[in-house]
């Protein structure tokens, strides 16, 4: 077992009674929560400038730098121990932060700004880091990695998916490597043995659904083996047939930590099996079938949260219309259930928004990254009913063995801290829940991004040919672009209008997502068009040819607002990161999702404000668009905010209901 002294010297965290280090969950009230969240809506972050800490790691440069190697790793060492005594004080931190920055000058040729070393301090002071879009989230990262793991820790860096682990994992493994500490990397198709070793190493890139799963993997496992079992053959040096996946929770440094920790918190993860439907395949045919008979407003209603009911007219006409089939049918129960399931197919879940078709089988979409989730499914005969709708073979209903929401699991982690571009939206949040901190970092050079004019249509295709001719025209000018859409469908819509006008592009999206890594790196060259639906959480950097720079840098057109306003932050990032040159625009309609949705009523009322030219050039026009868009905005978070805490409560419910009929709590 790893010496996880270092992380809990000072700072009252308790262990919990399991088969590897985890932190003991402790009850907290309701109102301890509240005043958490209210505690920084008060006192909102400020920006971090602790330059007396990078002085201090400065004040040591000199020194290090004269250093051999073998003395260097020596010294870390020497530091590394004191930790383990001392715990992860300032003094030590300054010294073992020099080391690793000369390190990573002499292996990687990249020595850490001081703004990535006040990065560094914050992962280590367990908080979440705001740092710009292009600052360097991914080299700040090994400073807390590299000190944790040669104090004893088990480190896990946790990605939004595989090819960013895997990327970065071998980005900074030279470093790692010059300290002795071998790094490990989990993807989706390894073996449960592969993983296991890949744990065992004292730093691991991983992404945040594979950690998650693996450690529910374990929970099945070991459920049935008592504890005190598994330590005592640990003790004695022997094998257990379920030795754990995981070494433990001990440090979490999560990349995009706003998109994991908050926008992917809305459901729980769960393992399940599939199991022999009890329906018949028929069945959901015929309930298909049915529902494309109904007419809105007559048989059935929609509210603007998509949930759908029918209506009495609606319940005597599937009666009427199921009346002869038989079976579950006869049943006004079922009747009611199928029928509202096979709506929702038809009317809430729509084909390359929500999932696509690939392989002849329905494949998830996950809404905040624009990527296929293959293993995810949805619940209760939904999933059958999409595929019914699709002509998809039908699969067989799951039945759930454990789960566990994001919330609780990193919660048991014994230092959980994180980055991000965009946290200060969701930093209440984050410390009501997490009991996170949010510190903003600030910009190594001056933002240079230029923000023109919104341009406003009323008119959906009209929107779509306004944002092919302006891409053109930017790209004319020897100038990349990089047009965000907000599902498959309308980056497959805006890639038939440029192919009408001839133009060349790259097209990056759930269909495609194996060519994203050349995709992006051929985003930064002169002239190319890419369009890519939600890049939240891609977490790849476009370089800039030098002619780019000098032409006006990257040109990003954002198509349509997102929920969160941190979404639309994200894609901006894109443009003129680390002090390059750059400009942002959006180009959007009013008959968007977010506007009919969450302001139908003002949305209407704006349709007289604009003309069809499509800008807000005017002061006056501009000011109300934008205040129209915050308002929406507003009201799509605080929806999905209550989504995500009903989430966590209905998690601690269940763990009480656990509790009460006598079953172990991990």
């Amino acid at each position: 077992m790893s010496d996880v002294r270092a992380l809990i010297i000072g700072r009252g965290i308790e262990i919990g009674d399991g088969i590897y280090p985890e932190r003991q969950q402790q009850p907290v009230s309701a109102l301890e929560e509240w005043l958490r969240g209210w505690q920084v809506r008060i006192v909102p972050n400020k920006a971090c400038r602790d330059s007396r800490f990078v002085r201090q790691v400065n004040a040591w440069e000199a020194q290090v730098t004269a250093l051999p190697d073998q003395d260097l790793r020596t010294d870390m060492k020497q530091v590394a121990f004191a930790m383990q005594t001392a715990g992860l004080s300032e003094s030590l931190l300054t010294q073992a932060f020099a080391l690793i920055r000369e390190a990573s000058r002499r292996t990687l040729g990249k020595r850490h700004h001081d703004v990535q070393i006040l990065t560094g301090q914050a992962l280590l002071s367990g908080k979440i880091a705001e740092m710009a879009t292009g600052e360097g989230k991914t080299l700040s990262a090994t400073l807390g990695a590299c000190t944790a793991a040669l104090a004893g820790a088990a480190v896990h860096v946790v990605t939004v998916n595989d090819y960013l682990a895997e990327r970065d994992a071998e980005e900074n493994a030279p470093l790692y490597t010059f300290f002795g500490l071998t790094v490990g990397v989990v993807k989706q198709d390894m073996t449960i043995d592969d993983r296991r070793n890949e744990y065992a190493k004292p730093i691991v890139y991983v992404s945040n659904k594979e950690l998650t799963f693996d450690y529910l993997k374990d929970r099945i496992a070991l459920g049935g083996i008592p504890l005190a079992q598994l330590k005592l053959r640990r003790l004695q040096g022997l094998k257990s047939a379920a030795s754990p996946i995981l070494r433990g929770l001990q440090v979490a440094i999560v990349d995009e930590a706003d998109s994991v920790l908050i926008d992917e918190a809305r459901i729980p993860l769960i393992i399940s099996e599939t199991l022999p439907d009890v329906l018949p395949v028929d069945i959901y045919r015929q309930a298909m079938a049915l529902a494309q008979r109904l007419e809105e407003g007559t048989h059935f209603l929609r509210n603007k949260d998509k949930d759908i009911w029918l209506s009495t007219v609606g319940e005597q006409a599937i009666a009427s219309l199921a009346d002869g089939l038989g079976g579950v049918w006869q049943s006004a129960l079922w009747q009611k259930e199928l029928s509202s399931k096979a709506l929702s197919a038809l009317y809430v879940f729509q084909r390359d928004l929500h999932y696509i078709v690939a392989d002849n089988k329905v494949q998830i979409v996950d809404e905040f990254t624009g990527r296929v989730m293959p293993d995810r499914t949805w619940e209760r005969g939904l999933h059958q009913m999409v595929e019914a709708k699709e002509g998809c073979e039908i699969t067989g209903q799951r039945r759930t063995l454990s789960q566990i929401t994001y919330q609780r699991f990193f919660g048991r982690y014994l230092l959980l801290c994180g980055m991000t571009g965009t946290a200060r939206e969701v930093a209440p949040e984050l410390k009501r829940v997490y009991d996170l901190s949010v510190v903003r970092i600030p910009t190594h050079k001056n933002n240079r991004r230029i923000r023109l004019a919104n341009m406003v249509f009323q008119d959906s295709e009209a929107r779509w040919r306004a944002v092919a001719q302006r891409a053109r025209a930017v790209a004319q000018q020897g100038r990349p672009v990089l047009v965000g859409t907000r599902s498959v469908e309308a980056s497959d819509q805006l890639s038939r209008l440029l192919g009408e006008i001839h133009v060349e592009h790259t097209v990056l999206n759930a269909r495609k997502d194996k060519a994203e890594a050349q995709a992006i790196a051929q985003a930064g060259l002169p002239g190319p068009i890419t369009v890519a639906t939600n890049m939240a959480g891609r977490g790849t950097d476009i370089k800039l040819a030098p002619e780019v720079e000098q032409r006006g840098g990257l040109h990003v057109i954002l198509t349509e607002f997102h929920e969160s306003a941190r979404v639309d932050r994200q894609l901006f990032g894109r443009s003129a990161r680390q002090g390059n040159p750059g400009s942002v625009e959006a180009m959007v309609c009013l008959e968007d999702e977010l506007f009919q949705r969450y302001a139908p009523t003002i949305t209407r009322f704006g349709r007289r404000l604009w003309p069809d030219h499509g800008r807000t050039d005017a002061f006056w026009r501009s000011l109300l668009f934008r205040c129209l868009v915050i308002y929406a905005q507003s009201r799509a978070e605080a929806k999905n905010r209550r989504v995500r805490l009903n989430t966590l409560h209905r998690d601690r419910r269940w763990l009480q209901a656990l509790g009460f009929v006598g079953m172990e709590k991990k």
